[in-house]
Order: structure tokens, then sequence, then C-alpha cells
């Protein structure tokens, strides 16, 4: 049994300090996966609208925008994304709050995905910060039927927490590579969303 999405990375040494891979290293993987796995593209970058049509020829399904980047008009942002052929989708640093302002975007429905950071953005393998559970509960009652993950930190330990929050996408990636079964951490991580959700 293996992951449902590949998440990858994007950061472009502005947004945050880290520079990882581009749309040339993201092709590369795509070709070689066929297609067989969804393409999930967290973007720590400043300027996302300037990459959207790169990201989309390098096989990316889901493009995810900080909401603390340099974004513009978010409107045309989310369709200019969807334009693209790739799934719209938002994410929130642990600090910026869930204001009037994230409310009317959110009620909008200009995106298919809220990710809630649950660590810093821009470095791997940083503790798990609990705290943030409470917005993914806020959003998840609010809106029952939007995709909702959680990002940073996640691990066997804490996984289940972050289902009854109310998350229904998991990024983990320490707590899989670094585990001593990683094979082992993926089945216990997907059985307790399984056992959550009754998919």
């Amino acid at each position: 049994m293996g992951v449902d999405w590949l998440h990858l990375d994007v950061m472009d040494g502005h947004f945050v300090p880290n520079l990882t891979f581009g749309p040339p290293i993201i092709k590369c993987l795509t070709q070689r996966l066929q297609n067989r796995t969804f393409i999930d593209l967290h973007c720590m970058i400043q300027e996302p609208r300037k990459w959207i049509k790169d990201l989309s020829n390098a096989g990316g399904h889901q493009m995810t925008v900080h909401y603390e980047s340099d974004i513009g008009n978010i409107e045309e942002l989310s369709q200019m994304i969807r334009n693209a052929g790739m799934r719209p989708a938002l994410a929130l640093k642990p600090k910026t709050l869930i204001d009037h302002t994230l409310i009317e975007i959110f009620d909008k429905q200009l995106f298919d995905m809220i990710l809630i950071m649950t660590v810093e953005p821009g470095f791997g393998g940083q503790k798990f910060m609990a705290d943030m559970l409470p917005k993914v509960t806020q959003l998840r009652q609010k809106y029952p039927k939007i995709d909702i993950q959680v990002d940073g930190g996640v691990n066997c330990d804490n996984v289940i927490s972050c289902y009854q929050a109310g998350a229904n996408v998991i990024v983990s990636g320490s707590g899989i590579v670094n585990a001593k079964d990683p094979q082992q951490s993926i089945n216990h991580m997907k059985e307790c969303g399984c056992q959550h959700y009754k998919w």
C-alpha cells in the first residue's frame, strides 16, 4: 500500500530561505511516474503566478500557494491555476489567523483545498505544532466538504489528532522516511484515516 499523493515542496529562496527544485526536475519525476500519482505542489514562492504555466507543464495536478506570499488578485490567481489544468489550494502559515478576510475568500470557494501548516514553512524535521489544530476544526465545521491538509511534523504518534480535528489530507516527510519501517508508517496513517472517515 503506497501513498496516494506525492507532495513536493517548491521553494524559491525568497519566500523561505531554502531553495529546492523547479519545473525541470518535477517534469523528470512526473514523466517517470507516468501520471500514476497525484502531484501536489506546495509552492513556498514569492510570486506564484509567474510559475503557473511551467508547473502545469511539468505535470502538477494541484498548486498550493501561500496566502502570505505576493499573490496579488486572489480570485484571478485561483482562476489562472484552474485554467492551467491544476487544482488551486491555499496554504496558511502558523501565525496567520483565520480572520474575516480569509473567511470571505473561503466562502467564495476559490480553492479546492486549504493547507494548515503545523510547522513554520521552509525546513523539514520540525516539531509538530498541535496548537494549530483548532484552525483545522474551525474550518471543518464551517466547510464540511473541502479538502483540509495538515503539513509539518506529522507522524504515527500525532496523525490521529489531525484526523480528529478534521483534516482529510495528511503530509508526512520525516515521519515516514525516518521511521524504522516506512511502509508500516504509511499503512498506519492510512488506516487511521480510513477508521476515522470510513472511506
